[in-house]
């Protein structure tokens, strides 16, 4: 899937629930930061242990994530990816491998930190998101 215009990579944002609040200009701004990229099946998106240089969305296609050679989640359409690394400047967490062909939207390190700085809300949805991740997490350990 080929998003040719701005539009319809903002009509894809729109549905990613950490951007589904943000103002048409908001979106317009992270549509401005985002490439379009297509990867086929069995591409290692990101490694484990390397370090991070982008902020990762699913425009198409699943992906699983691994930590150390384990399968610990799938992901799909709307699901995104790479923000822990960028954040904390530390090695990847994990590995996410493509399932299916896919088209992706990246984010670079320093659009992403624009994109932090300038859109308001964003920084507290990812605090949020990453809650929500150590607290998969943790009920992942408990069992």
């Amino acid at each position: 899937m080929l998003l040719r215009r701005s539009s319809q990579k903002m009509d894809l944002l729109k549905k990613v629930p950490l951007f589904s609040n943000l103002s048409q200009r908001h979106l317009g701004e992270i549509v401005k930061h985002a490439d379009q990229v297509q990867v086929e099946k069995g591409r290692v998106l990101v490694q484990q242990g390397k370090t991070g240089w982008e902020f990762i969305f699913i425009a198409e296609g699943k992906a699983q994530v691994e930590k150390d050679g384990k399968v610990i989640r799938q992901l799909s359409k709307g699901d995104f990816f790479g923000e822990i690394s960028l954040i904390d400047g530390e090695p990847r967490t994990s590995s996410v491998i493509a399932e299916t062909d896919m088209t992706l939207l990246i984010v670079h390190k320093t659009s992403f930190d624009h994109l932090l700085e300038t859109i308001p809300g964003l920084q507290r949805k990812i605090m949020i998101s990453l809650c929500q991740y150590l607290r998969r997490a943790e009920k992942a350990i408990d069992k």
